[in-house]
């Protein structure tokens, strides 16, 4: 059945949500399924197909599905945001640019939102290449590109910083806290905090990197893992592909998603990455600080490097009160189990960035109700 489905054209999704096919895996899963497993989703496009489909109640009782730090909004450090909000503040002359999400990602005092509100020039942007635009209009005005997100987002971003130096720019910079998918799944492991038994990779991540970029887990771990599409037919040929492995005793690095997704990955994207980026330490929220797993900009554009042309220091640590993303983000908890969830933390009115984003675990579950 699968090996048909990815013979058909990729753009072609109606198959890929089908009600009988969907049905035939579940039984499938019902009937192999006898050992107790956890299994981690890592990205947040899939928690929200999962809660959408009803795909995490649908399974055998004996399989847990948790998720992990998946939503680069999420993740990102709080002191991150409170520094962001300060320099903002502090320079009022200064033109900021990110992504809607990060809006509303609620720092130790104060939001994005409220600021812009309180005068400060901040810009949404759809792209990273709006800033160019916004730096080219006004040539005399500095802009800042606030650039968070995953392996998805980072090569738009090494292009544009690309494309700034080929123009000659000399009024834009990024600040960049990008973060990397696979060093987060080898802190996960070595917590020691939660068991997991396989993960189900994001898609979009692994159509940059490759599949061959999670062999450690299946060689260090024995934790098999499977990427996945996005759809409810592609999570769950991934779980099936996960649960199969699991109960013959195998641990594998498989691709569900082959209609997007090859082992190497897109050699392009990395050659961009390579080209202005090198690995470096990174905070992650609820995690701490993980060896690898940020991007830092190459000297070869460090004048695109706003670190380097303002001063940016880190601001204060600080948790919301009674906030619980740390737990959700490692998987310890589900949002129902944090105190604020659906009470004093709502969409409308959200204490922690897991209710802000749209990739969020816990606007996934309040928008579901997967309770």
């Amino acid at each position: 059945m699968s090996k048909s489905m990815h013979q058909k054209k990729p753009n072609f999704i109606d198959e890929y949500r089908e009600r009988e096919a969907a049905t035939r895996i579940l039984e499938k899963i019902h009937a192999i399924s006898t050992k107790k497993i956890t299994i981690m989703e890592i990205c947040g496009t899939h928690t929200h197909s999962v809660s959408k489909y009803g795909i995490r109640n649908s399974l055998p009782p004996n399989i847990t599905l948790i998720s992990g730090p998946g939503c680069p909004v999420c993740v990102t450090a709080s002191s991150d945001i409170n520094r962001i909000i300060d320099f903002v503040e502090t320079h009022p002359d200064v033109t900021v640019a990110t992504f809607g999400d990060m809006m509303r990602v609620p720092g130790s005092y104060s939001t994005l939102s409220e600021a812009k509100a309180n005068g400060a020039d901040i810009r949404v942007v759809y792209s990273p290449l709006n800033a160019i635009e916004f730096a080219e209009k006004d040539p005399d005005k500095e802009v800042l590109l606030f650039a968070v997100g995953f392996e998805t987002t980072s090569p738009t971003v090494a292009a544009t910083i690309k494309i700034a130096k080929e123009k000659g720019l000399k009024n834009l910079s990024v600040l960049a806290l990008h973060k990397l998918t696979p060093p987060a799944m080898r802190a996960l492991m070595d917590s020691g905090g939660i068991h997991i038994d396989g993960f189900i990779c994001p898609g979009h991540v692994t159509a940059i990197t490759g599949s061959e970029a999670y062999a450690f887990l299946a060689r260090e771990y024995k934790a098999p893992c499977v990427v996945a599409g996005f759809e409810p037919v592609d999570l769950l040929l991934g779980v099936y592909m996960l649960v199969k492995q699991l109960e013959e005793g195998r641990a594998n690095i498989e691709i569900e998603y082959s209609r997007i997704v090859h082992p190497n990955g897109n050699k392009k994207a990395q050659q961009v990455l390579l080209d202005v980026f090198t690995p470096t330490d990174a905070l992650w929220r609820g995690i701490g600080e993980i060896p690898g797993s940020g991007l830092k900009i190459k000297e070869a554009y460090s004048g695109f490097d706003a670190e380097r042309r303002f001063e940016i220091p880190s601001g204060p640590e600080i948790e919301p009160d009674g906030c619980d993303c740390a737990s959700v983000l490692k998987g310890l908890i589900t949002p129902p189990e944090c105190a604020l969830f659906g009470t004093a933390c709502t969409p409308e009115r959200p204490v922690g960035p897991c209710m802000v984003s749209s990739e969020g675990t816990c606007a996934a579950y309040y928008r579901y109700k997967s309770l």
